[in-house]
């Protein structure tokens, strides 16, 4: 049997919602969806393994992106929360690189903008944001700060009469290669309090350096960022942005699209060994029709369903304005917990062919240990749940 002989539009649940969920979607959301699948399905998915080979992201995608206009969903366009996870779902689906670039120039570049910048600001700044003619970075980890970034950001800022002075270096910084604008977090000098800038990538002292030999996200160009010196005007310091607990506010929002990513990627895991499994042939009969290769099927569709199945009702609480920190936390521990167990086992069903790239698997495979870590660990994420639960801290 080919490989090319089965369409999985003819299989029982095509589109692996086992159990109906986008039919809590409003009419036109559904419809929006399915016009997104669509595009991601013509303009991503048949060319992710090459630019994932490749290493490099494809600029020229940006037009196209900007032209199927995901940006801002629900604050700009009026979508609900529900929706908004189950487009970023597929966009992992398709290509979890070009997700996470969505991620940081929608997500957490724009999240900060709008979260934290002054409606002047906001006038100013979002109309290039959103049409994507100008594209934007997150500045938040550190080379020796991750989980403890809270408390412990490196990064300086000191006043100097209308202007702030920026020292110090970022690191996994998504879209810094080739963005126009990062929102760069620091340390005020004179409070100790972390306060965020819009830095303009050509100001001098500003410097981006690809990081090289990654195994996942191949095609997102992580950077390292140092600030030597660099002077950005005090009317871009956002002027919400004056503690760590502003910043959150972005934080707070992201990490419940992260959870969405994992379901993104478990839901591709699926479409892959499903597929591989029905035409795969091996003493005489497709992969299929073995006990095995069905149980390792039915656990990703389980672990994706209620991976999924949390996701809408964080969702729905987002929407209702009910959701917490906590809630977020344990979504991104849990998901991404599941999504590590779904893409083993769609790489098990793959055998040997799950190794190499040029099948899928093995590039949902490495892109899922990004996800496992990005967005707090999962150690962190299960620590504030905890919190959350018991009332007593176990970490700082």
């Amino acid at each position: 049997m080919s490989r090319t002989s089965i369409d999985v539009n003819d299989l029982p649940y095509p589109d692996g919602d086992f159990y109906a969920f986008e039919e809590l979607l409003s009419d036109k959301e559904r419809s929006r969806l399915e016009e997104m699948r669509t595009w991601l399905t013509r303009e991503v998915r048949p060319h992710a393994v090459t630019w994932w080979n490749q290493g490099s992201f494809p600029q020229e995608l940006i037009p196209k992106v900007a032209e199927l206009d995901p940006m801002s969903p629900v604050r700009r366009q009026g979508y609900s929360n529900l929706f908004a996870g189950m487009a970023h779902a597929e966009f992992s689906r398709a290509d979890t690189s070009i997700a996470t670039f969505l991620g940081v120039h929608d997500g957490l570049f724009t999240g900060s903008i709008e979260a934290l910048a002054s409606k002047e600001q906001q006038e100013e700044w979002l109309p290039d944001i959103y049409a994507m003619r100008k594209i934007g970075a997150f500045g938040l980890t550190e080379p020796l700060g991750g989980s403890d970034v809270a408390g412990g950001t490196r990064t300086t800022a000191r006043r100097d009469g209308n202007s702030w002075v920026l020292n110090g270096a970022k690191r996994w910084i998504g879209n810094a290669t080739f963005s126009d604008w990062v929102v760069v977090y620091a340390r005020d000098l004179a409070d100790d309090q972390v306060k965020g800038f819009l830095v303009d990538t050509t100001t001098p002292g500003y410097s981006a350096t690809k990081i090289e030999n990654k195994i996942a996200l191949r095609t997102v160009e992580n950077a390292d960022i140092v600030l030597e010196d660099v002077v950005v005007p005090d009317d871009h310091h956002l002027a919400g942005a004056n503690s760590f607990r502003d910043t959150n506010k972005v934080l707070k929002v992201t990490r419940l699209a992260v959870g969405w990513q994992a379901v993104g990627q478990q839901l591709a895991a699926f479409d892959v060994a499903r597929r591989y499994a029905v035409e795969r042939e091996q003493f005489g009969r497709p992969i299929a029709s073995f006990q095995l290769v069905q149980q390792q099927l039915v656990q990703i569709l389980g672990n994706a369903m209620s991976s999924m199945g949390m996701m809408v009702r964080l969702s729905q609480l987002e929407d209702a304005g009910r959701a917490k920190d906590e809630h977020s936390a344990l979504a991104k521990a849990f998901t991404t917990a599941r999504m590590r167990e779904s893409v083993a086992a769609g790489r098990n069903v793959l055998g040997g062919n799950g190794i190499v790239a040029d099948y899928e698997m093995a590039k949902i495979f490495a892109d899922a240990e990004a996800v496992y870590s990005y967005e707090g660990t999962q150690e962190i994420n299960t620590l504030v749940t905890g919190r959350a639960i018991t009332g007593i801290a176990a970490f700082v």
